[in-house]
């Protein structure tokens, strides 16, 4: 939990100390990269540690993924210019890729499938907790400490967590509760690992990755560094499956594919990712541009959806028992679509518990969605391809947030411009181009008339109103993804099923049976 509370806490601690860093060490035109390069490392690596976590274990990839972290932040800590801090982010980002994955690997290793809801919903509160505190945190500390300890305070941290893993966790010569990492007779065969399959994957999804977040940022859309990006990353992608279908031991190996359970959910959480972004990205303009809230009571209003995603995710066994995985994660992601639908009939200007309740419940429904899902496939493998599994779904739940980041800042942009376009005349000068602008003009309303603020609040209340509109598309996406290509009962691996005592443990509804 210390470990996944550093991932969680870096990828949001540094929002709100974005004036002080570039005020010291310059650079305003590249400090997105601040938090590109960080997705970047940790989206394209998921996959790579997965595999590395099977075929030598859990814990030295925990371990190497806490060290790296841990010397990228002393780094970013010790930055001269913008540049440097960037690489050292990237660096951050190589140990966090070990933690995301290999944490949530290692609890479906120790419990077994009845308590797995738990420590599962636990680890979600430690995300969403850390996520929530991040901005905040690292606002009180640039502030009143210096933008670097932003980053040193992750070393106590860290080195607790560390301390705590070499101390108190191990896995046997078997690996885990006894499951076995290789075959019989293998034992005395080095693990082969596929590295040109780890680069082409690198080049393959830093290329797709930078094309997605500088997209129509750093760049028009149909500019010639978009279009290079996306062809070299469709050049690399060919390249990517022509080495991993002739490597002895690739690092996404075609079974995560070709099994209809791992498919199906990489495609559902792939349409989470996307839609996540809509809530989590344009909801606190929404609250402070046409609520006229302040950056902490819009972050309030955001957080309620952090409380009820992971209550109802420990809830969730209840429900996946009796009406089986597949089931439970439809529901809860059709009751999301419905209750993103209801967010633009809320009225103008409303008040603040409205888009409140909404995140309340569109957690509530995710918490309902995602869990079930994950539990789903980890139970689905044996011990020595669930890191792989596990990988493959959160790489695809990080590709879809990028690519939803895209897409959605596309439809938002798109949507204000038209109604700035079709503003009447009388109101039409001095009011801004894009939703940045926007949100600054209104936050600064005095220089705008009351006609002008009140048509500026209106048509930010559209774009958002729209992007919603875009989020219930992706969960109707995640529904068919799930009603056409997921088994009605979720298979269950033996290695899911046998506990401590050697019981076979299936949940109500589920499938016995290997895969």
């Amino acid at each position: 939990m210390l470990g996944m509370a550093l991932a969680a806490l870096d990828s949001t601690i540094i929002a709100t100390a974005v004036p002080q860093i570039v005020g010291d060490l310059g650079g305003f035109a590249v400090f997105s990269w601040l938090f590109s390069g960080y997705l970047l490392a940790v989206t394209v690596t998921l996959p790579v540690y997965g595999k590395l976590s099977d075929t030598f274990g859990r814990k030295p990839v925990l371990v190497t993924g806490i060290v790296l972290f841990l010397v990228g932040s002393l780094a970013c800590a010790g930055a001269w210019d913008m540049a440097s801090l960037i690489a050292f982010r990237v660096l951050q980002g190589l140990g966090g890729g070990a933690l995301q994955g290999t944490v949530q690997t290692i609890a479906a290793d120790l419990y077994p499938m009845k308590e797995r809801p738990k420590i599962q919903a636990k680890l979600s509160s430690v995300w969403a907790a850390s996520s929530v505190a991040g901005p905040a945190l690292g606002g009180l500390l640039a502030t009143f400490a210096g933008w670097r300890w932003i980053f040193l305070v992750n070393v106590p941290v860290g080195a607790v967590a560390l301390w705590l893993i070499v101390r108190h966790f191990f896995e046997d010569e078997r690996g885990g509760r006894g499951r076995p990492v290789r075959q019989a007779g293998a034992a005395a065969r080095r693990p082969r690992v596929d590295w040109p399959g780890a680069l082409a994957i690198f080049a393959c999804g830093g290329l797709l990755l930078t094309a997605l977040v500088q997209g129509g940022v750093a760049w028009a859309w149909l500019s010639a560094p978009s279009l290079l990006l996306f062809a070299g990353s469709a050049v690399c992608a060919a390249g990517t499956v022509l080495i991993e279908r002739r490597a002895a031991e690739p690092i996404i190996p075609g079974w995560v594919w070709r099994r209809r359970t791992i498919c199906a959910v990489n495609l559902a959480l792939g349409a989470l990712g996307l839609l996540i972004v809509a809530p989590t990205v344009f909801l606190p303009t929404y609250a402070q541009s046409v609520l006229g809230l302040g950056p902490t009571a819009a972050g309030f209003v955001l957080s309620a959806m952090t409380l009820s995603w992971p209550l109802s995710a420990a809830l969730s066994s209840h429900v996946y028992r009796r009406i089986g995985i597949r089931n439970c994660s439809m529901l809860g992601i059709g009751t999301a679509c419905l209750i993103l639908l209801a967010f633009p009939l809320l009225p103008y200007p409303g008040a603040a518990w409205q888009p409140a309740l909404i995140m309340l419940a569109l957690g509530a429904a995710i918490g309902l969605f995602q869990l079930p899902l994950i539990i789903g496939v980890q139970s689905s493998v044996c011990y020595a391809e669930r890191g792989t599994a596990t990988a493959s779904i959160l790489f695809c739940r990080q590709v879809g947030q990028s690519f939803g980041a895209a897409l959605f800042g596309a439809i938002a942009n798109a949507t204000l411009n038209d109604r700035l376009a079709h503003a009447p005349s009388a109101i039409r000068p001095g009011l801004p181009d894009d939703l940045d602008a926007a949100s600054r003009a209104l936050e600064h309303a005095g220089t705008l008339t009351a006609q002008a603020a009140d048509y500026l609040r209106r048509a930010v209340a559209t774009t958002v109103d729209h992007v919603y509109i875009g989020a219930a598309t992706a969960a109707a996406l995640a529904l068919i993804a799930l009603l056409l290509l997921a088994p009605r009962r979720f298979p269950v691996h033996a290695d899911a099923r046998t506990g401590e005592s050697g019981q076979a443990r299936t949940g109500e509804g589920e499938q016995p049976g290997g895969t």
